[in-house]
C-alpha cells in the first residue's frame, strides 16, 4: 500500500492551498484536476472538526485527490489528533534541524519504530479497518518537513537525510523575513537559500515544493528546479478573481 499523494511517482504533482475554513471549499477545490490539497491550520482559526468534514469532502468528491494538513507545529499530541482523522499527509513548520525531522517522524510513526498513540477512528474506518490501518499507515501517509528560516535551509541536507521525512516543502514568506529580506522575491540572498534547499533534497531524492500565488510566478519555480507545487490559495484567488469581474464591470459601465 502506498500513499495517495505519492509525490515521487507523479508527473509534477500539482496541488493547491486552503485556508478558509469550510467542507464546501474543500469539496469544490478538490473537484478540480489537482494531486492534494493543502488545509492549512498553522495560519486560520479552523478547529479539527472543521478540517475532518473538510477532508470528508475532499474523499467524497475525488478519491484520488490526497489531503495534507499543514498543522501549527511540531506537536505530536497534536499530530496524533490530525492523523486519526484520516488525512494522507502532513506538513509540519518551521523544521530546522535534523533532530527536530527525527522527532516528527517518530510522532507520525506507530509502534514499535515510533511513538504514534493507538487507537480507533476515522482513519481506521472506525475500527472496521483497525489492524490493517495499523499495520499499513506508515506507508500511507506522506510525512512532509517545511523548511523556512536561514537555519533550517543551513540544515536542509540533514533534514533531508531523514529516514521518513518524504518531500521538503520550502517557505518562501518566512525564509525571507529569517533572512533579512523579507518580501524582496527577486533577492540574490533568498534565492541563493531557495537554490541550496532545492539542491540538498535532489542529493537525498526527496521532493522539494513550494506554494505559489501568482501564476506568473509558476514557470519561475518550475525553471528553479521544484519538484511539486501548491498552485493559489483560496482567499487569494477569490480575492483577485472578484476584483477582475467587478473592474471589469465598473469598466465597461462608464
Amino acid at each position: 500500500m502506498q500513499s495517495k499523494i505519492n509525490l515521487e511517482q507523479k508527473t509534477y504533482p500539482t496541488g493547491t492551498w486552503i485556508s478558509i475554513n469550510s467542507p464546501t471549499v474543500a469539496e469544490v477545490t478538490a473537484s478540480l484536476p489537482v494531486d492534494f490539497v493543502v488545509i492549512d491550520t498553522e495560519h486560520s482559526a479552523m478547529g479539527l472538526e472543521t478540517v475532518e468534514n473538510m477532508i470528508r469532502g475532499v474523499d467524497a468528491v475525488n478519491k484520488d485527490t490526497g489531503s495534507i494538513v499543514r498543522v501549527p507545529g511540531n506537536d505530536k499530541d497534536h499530530l496524533k489528533r490530525v492523523l486519526d482523522i484520516g488525512v494522507d499527509g502532513i506538513l509540519v513548520p518551521r523544521i530546522e534541524t535534523a533532530e527536530q525531522a527525527r522527532s516528527l517522524v517518530e510522532a507520525v510513526t506507530y509502534p514499535p519504530k515510533g511513538d504514534r498513540g493507538i487507537a480507533s477512528g476515522r482513519a481506521s474506518n472506525y475500527g472496521d479497518d483497525f489492524q490493517k490501518y495499523v499495520e499499513h499507515a506508515d506507508d500511507l501517509i506522506t510525512t512532509i518537513a517545511q523548511i523556512e528560516t536561514k537555519r533550517g535551509v543551513e540544515n536542509a541536507s540533514e533534514i533531508a537525510t531523514v529516514e521518513g521525512i518524504d518531500a521538503i516543502f520550502i517557505g518562501p514568506a518566512d525564509l525571507s523575513g529569517s533572512l533579512g529580506v523579507f518580501a524582496q522575491w527577486d533577492s540574490e540572498l533568498l534565492n541563493q537559500y531557495i537554490n541550496e534547499a532545492i539542491q540538498a533534497g535532489k542529493e537525498h531524492q526527496k521532493p522539494v515544493g513550494t506554494l505559489v500565488i501568482q501564476q506568473e510566478d509558476i514557470k519561475t519555480r518550475i525553471d528553479q528546479g521544484f519538484d511539486f507545487l501548491a498552485v493559489g490559495k483560496d482567499t487569494s484567488t477569490l480575492g483577485s478573481g472578484t476584483n477582475e469581474l467587478i473592474s471589469t464591470c465598473k469598466d465597461h459601465g462608464k
